[in-house]
C-alpha cells in the first residue's frame, strides 16, 4: 500500500501506540468506556515522538488534524452520533494520520467499522462469548457498539501497513 507516513515514523510509533491500542479494544468491549488515560496516552505518545520521528511541518499538521477532529466528534458526540470516548479517542489518532493518507485512511475507518460491527455482533450471538466473559458491558447494550474495538485496530492496521507494507 502507498502510503504518505513513512516505514520509519510508524515503526518508531508502533511499539509505544500498540499496547494503547488494544487497551482501547479491551475497554470498550469489557466495559463500553475509553479511559480518558488511554487518549491521553495517545497524544503524549505523539507529542514526544511524532517530534522527533516526523518533519516539523507534518508534526504541526497533525496537530490541526487532531484538534479539527477533536471539534467534529465534540459536535457529533452531543448531539447523540457517536460515544464521547469514541470521538476523543478518533481525535487522539488523527494527528498520527498524514494528510495524503486521508483517503486511504477513511476506506481503512469505513472497513473497520464494518468488520468490527459484525464480528461483535456474531461473537456477541455466540453462547462462547457469554460463557467466556459474562460480565463484559458490550455484550449486554443491544442498540450500542463498542466502536474502540474497530477505532484501536484502525490505528494499530494504518501503521503496521505503513511500517512493513509501504511501497
Amino acid at each position: 500500500m502507498d502510503l504518505a507516513l513513512s516505514a520509519s515514523a510508524a515503526k518508531v510509533f508502533l511499539p509505544f501506540v500498540l499496547p494503547i491500542c488494544v487497551w482501547v479494544m479491551f475497554s470498550d468491549l469489557k466495559h463500553m468506556k475509553i479511559r480518558n488515560t488511554a487518549v491521553l496516552a495517545l497524544v503524549a505518545i505523539y507529542a514526544v515522538i511524532g517530534f522527533f520521528a516526523l518533519p516539523l511541518d507534518v508534526y504541526f499538521s497533525g496537530w490541526m488534524q487532531g484538534l479539527v477532529m477533536l471539534v467534529v466528534g465534540f459536535v457529533a458526540a452531543s448531539i447523540g452520533l457517536v460515544g464521547a470516548g469514541d470521538a476523543k479517542v478518533f481525535a487522539a489518532i488523527s494527528p498520527f494520520v498524514a494528510r495524503e493518507d486521508i483517503p486511504k485512511f477513511t476506506i481503512l475507518l469505513a472497513t473497520c467499522l464494518l468488520v468490527g460491527f459484525v464480528a461483535h455482533r456474531l461473537v456477541r450471538a455466540s453462547p462462547l462469548a457469554k460463557k467466556l466473559a459474562p460480565e463484559w458491558e458490550s455484550w449486554h447494550r443491544k442498540k450500542e457498539f463498542p466502536a474502540g474495538i474497530s477505532l484501536g485496530f484502525l490505528l494499530a492496521l494504518y501503521l503496521i501497513l505503513a511500517a512493513f507494507f509501504n511501497v
